[in-house]
């Protein structure tokens, strides 16, 4: 009796135990929403992030505007007008050269080569540069650049997390190196998109597809350095904290690089659906130039069929002798 008494006990202690380990695991996995989790706006931005955490460029860059937007926007991307969503990334400008570069024929041979000569073996180095650059970013966009308040705070704290991450992350590690580069550069290559013609004759649409392998691949390799962005997507969490109309602002947490990242973001009601309102005006503006740049002649337009100089069904050819 003693026995079987100890051993019950001993059972009850085990279960008890993982009882607690398993209601802890849940908690971490499972915060407690923020307040107005349920309401639209706040839902609004889930929807609009889990496109990210998917590698859904296509369905992110539908969710993000209305319709009729979209449409317009692929019609500007067309003529050569317009390259959102892309143009929200930084150095947005650069991406087509980055991906011309890792898709080279010998990209990884020099890509190899210039990371021993520059960066193999030197941690030490690398943690400076990484923490000088994280306090220039800092002080630059907390002193300089077009900013709301609420986007200079956001920011600002993405600018601190990353550096950190940086200062501690193996970037020197030449095993890493190695599988980095061939991951990216198989990734750029699958792209087909080494120009800014090869982006346009894809479309937007067909653009965005062919890069969501390829930003599949960049977060491979940055969560092989510490740094997972679909667990900071899966763990985000947004609430209201007012609405008054078609306008809304939308608390928005998530954690990045072991820091817990606070902001707010201003939406806006269109045609019955909560978009950013950051992302509605860029549009608006870049919808603006893109109409206004079609009414000039030769503003990236390609000339209509039948009207170039060297086309044998021109006016021009046929007058030839």
């Amino acid at each position: 009796m003693p026995r079987r008494s100890s051993r019950s006990r001993s059972h009850l202690v085990f279960l008890s135990l993982c009882a607690v380990a398993v209601l802890a695991a849940s908690c971490r996995r499972s915060p407690e929403p923020l307040p107005g989790a349920a309401t639209e706006p706040a839902a609004a931005v889930r929807q609009l992030v889990q496109h990210l955490h998917d590698n859904d460029l296509a369905g992110y860059a539908r969710a993000a505007v209305p319709p009729a937007q979209y449409a317009e926007l692929e019609a500007a991307w067309a003529r050569g007008h317009s390259r959102w969503p892309l143009d929200e990334l930084p150095l947005h400008d650069k991406l087509p050269t980055l991906l011309a570069t890792l898709a080279a024929p010998d990209a990884e041979t020099r890509l190899q080569r210039a990371f021993k000569a520059q960066i193999a073996g030197q941690a030490a180095s690398v943690r400076q540069a990484a923490h000088s650059l994280g306090l220039f970013g800092e002080q630059y966009i907390s002193h300089q650049g077009d900013y709301s308040d609420d986007e200079r705070a956001h920011y600002v704290q993405l600018v601190r997390a990353l550096g950190d991450w940086a200062q501690s992350a193996p970037l020197s590690d030449p095993k890493l190196a190695g599988s980095t580069i061939a991951t990216l550069t198989a990734a750029a290559r699958a792209t087909g998109l080494d120009s800014d013609a090869a982006l346009q004759e894809a479309g937007m649409t067909g653009s965005l597809q062919r890069l969501a392998p390829f930003a599949r691949a960049v977060k491979q390799v940055l969560a092989g350095y510490g740094l997972s962005l679909d667990d900071s997507i899966a763990q985000l969490r947004t609430g209201l904290v007012s609405q008054q109309g078609d306008h809304a602002t939308v608390h928005v947490q998530y954690p990045l690089a072991g820091k817990d990242i606070d902001l707010q973001v201003a939406l806006e009601r269109r045609q019955g659906h909560w978009y950013l309102a950051r992302t509605l005006a860029e549009v608006d503006a870049v919808l603006a130039a893109a109409r206004a740049a079609a009414l000039v002649p030769g503003e990236g337009d390609a000339p209509p069929p039948g009207t170039g100089d060297d086309s044998g069904d021109s006016p021009a050819a046929a007058a030839k002798p």
